[in-house]
C-alpha cells in the first residue's frame, strides 16, 4: 500500500468517452473514509465498483481532527490517527479483495475542499452518507452536511453510500426470497430531465448498467404546466384528457430519442424506458426501492447546490446515489 501526502493522480489518465467534457481523468475510484462503520461500508461499496470496473481503489483520510487528551493515555498526533485509520482500512479491505489494487493518500486541510480535490482526480468519489465517530473519539467527517456539500460541488461523480449497504443489497433475491450475492443484480436506475437530459449522467448510468450486467431503468416524471395566470383554476373545470395523453405521448418521443444513442453505444444494456406523472422525487423514491443505484444528473450551471430532485434523493432513497454533474 501507498501513501501519499498530497493529492496526486493514480492510475492511467483517460479521456472520457461520452459528454461534452473531453478531459483526461485518472482510471480510479477514490473513497473518502473516516475509522467510522459508515465511511467502511462506502468503502466496501467502492472496492467493488473498483474491481467491476477494473480500476484500483485510492482510500483518501481527509480533515484534521482535534486532539483530546486523556490522563494516563498516549495521545497520538492527528496525522498518525490518520495513517492508522487509512492502514486498518487498506488491511481490510485487501484481505476481502485481494485481487483489488488498493493506494492511500492524506491530504492536508480540511475535509470539504480536499475531498472536492480528489473528486477531481477519480472517475468517481464514494462517500459515506452516515458519519458516526470513529473509533478514536473524534467526529468523523462525512457527516450528512460535508457529504452533501461536496456531492454538490463536485467536479466529478460522487456516489453516496447509506451506512449498513451490503453486497446482497444489490442483487434480487434467490428463489426462497433469500438474500444473494450469486442471483443478478438489482437495476441501475437514471431519473432524466427532458428539458436538461445531461450526457455525464446517462454516461455513468450505462457504464454502470454494463459492468453489472443488469437493466436500465431510464425513469422521467411529468406534471401539468398550466400557463400564467390571474384566475385560479376551477374544482369544477373539466380535464383536457387529448391534451394529457398528447403531453404523455410527446415525454415517451422525447425520451426514446434521447436513449436511441445509447442504445446502440451499449447494446448489451436491456433499457426499460419510463414515462410517468407526478413529482420526480416520488417516482425516483418507489423506482430505488429494487435498484442496485440510482444515478441523478446535477446541473453545474445552477451554482453549488443540490437541485430539488437530487436533494430528495440523497435524503430518502436507500440504496447508493450517484450524483452526476453535468454543464
Amino acid at each position: 500500500m501507498k501513501h501519499d501526502r498530497t493529492p496526486s493522480p493514480l492510475g492511467t489518465p483517460r479521456t472520457t468517452p461520452f459528454g461534452s467534457a473531453r478531459t483526461a481523468v485518472p482510471h480510479v475510484v477514490t473513497v473518502g473514509i473516516d475509522g467510522s462503520y459508515a465511511s467502511m461500508d462506502a468503502a466496501d461499496w467502492a472496492a467493488r465498483e473498483a474491481l467491476r470496473h477494473r480500476a484500483p481503489l485510492r482510500l483518501v483520510h481527509a480533515g484534521t481532527p482535534p486532539a483530546h487528551p486523556a490522563r494516563g493515555r498516549r495521545v497520538l498526533r492527528p496525522a498518525d490517527r490518520a495513517r492508522g485509520v487509512l492502514d486498518r482500512a487498506a488491511i481490510t479491505l485487501a484481505y476481502v479483495h485481494p485481487a483489488l489494487e488498493i493506494h492511500a493518500q492524506q491530504p492536508r486541510g480540511p475535509a470539504v475542499p480536499a475531498l472536492l480535490a480528489a473528486s477531481a482526480e477519480a472517475e468517481s468519489l464514494v462517500l459515506g452518507s452516515r458519519g458516526l465517530s470513529g473509533p478514536t473519539g473524534f467526529a468523523g467527517f462525512l457527516v450528512g452536511s460535508v457529504a452533501a456539500g461536496v456531492a454538490a460541488r463536485a467536479e466529478r461523480p460522487v456516489v453516496l453510500v447509506r451506512a449498513g449497504e451490503r453486497p446482497e443489497d444489490a442483487h434480487v433475491p434467490d428463489a426462497a426470497g433469500a438474500p444473494s450475492r450469486g442471483t443478478p443484480y438489482r437495476p441501475v436506475v437514471l431519473g432524466v430531465d427532458l428539458e436538461h437530459p445531461g450526457d455525464p449522467a446517462f454516461a455513468y448510468a450505462f457504464a454502470a448498467a454494463k459492468a453489472r450486467g443488469a437493466p436500465l431503468h431510464a425513469v422521467h416524471a411529468w406534471t401539468v404546466r398550466r400557463p400564467a395566470t390571474t384566475t385560479p383554476p376551477s374544482a369544477a373545470e373539466p380535464t383536457d384528457l387529448t391534451g394529457l395523453l398528447g403531453a404523455e405521448a410527446d415525454a415517451r418521443d422525447r425520451l426514446g430519442t434521447l436513449l436511441a444513442p445509447w442504445r446502440r453505444a451499449f447494446p448489451q444494456v436491456e433499457v426499460v424506458a419510463q414515462v410517468v406523472f407526478g413529482r420526480p422525487g416520488h417516482h425516483l423514491l418507489k423506482a430505488s426501492l429494487g435498484a442496485s443505484l440510482l444515478v441523478i444528473g446535477r446541473r453545474v450551471t445552477t451554482g453549488p447546490h443540490l437541485g430539488r430532485t437530487a436533494h430528495s434523493a440523497v435524503h430518502r432513497v436507500s440504496c447508493p446515489v450517484a450524483v452526476v454533474p453535468y454543464a
